[in-house]
């Protein structure tokens, strides 16, 4: 199977990434608060959710803990606390012309555990901008496997 640069469930959409403390409580409470059904989490050190997938009627958002390995990054990141995330066909030609126009390169392109080759970004306004680029077709099971291969060394 051939992966696509971009997953048909996040074409045309520019996904929200709520960074925050307590990423586990918010899941619990945008279950009961708005039926919100989780897709699924991968746990890092000490509980924290490295990152994770709720649905909320249809629209999908991602959420972890601030401040877990993921992003390194305190509870506010410049000014707002949600990253946004975008797929794209070429994050390295992206990153470039993103750098070259003026914004951060928190994280250059790199191949991630999660199957994307990613960038992370700042922009002048203090947002995070996580641009993706989808390189191999994986099972939750072989992002947890990996996840866990990453994240405890």
């Amino acid at each position: 199977m051939t992966a696509t640069a971009i997953p048909e469930t996040y074409r045309n959409a520019v996904v929200a990434h709520i960074m925050i403390d307590g990423a586990a409580g918010a899941i619990d409470f945008y279950a009961r608060a708005f039926g919100a059904e989780e897709l699924f989490r991968i746990e890092g050190p000490g509980g924290r959710i490295v990152h994770a997938e709720v649905k909320i009627h249809g629209s999908a958002i991602m959420l972890g803990d601030a401040e877990g390995p993921l992003f390194g990054a305190p509870t506010t990141v410049g000014s707002t606390t949600v990253g946004l995330h975008v797929f794209v066909d070429d994050v390295d030609a992206l990153a470039e012309r993103a750098t070259v126009a003026g914004a951060e390169l928190l994280q250059a392109p790199a191949d991630q555990f999660h199957g994307d080759r990613t960038a992370i970004l700042r922009d002048p306004y203090g947002h995070v901008w996580v641009f993706l680029t989808h390189l191999e077709d994986l099972t939750l099971e072989e992002v947890a496997r990996r996840a866990e291969e990453r994240f405890s060394a």
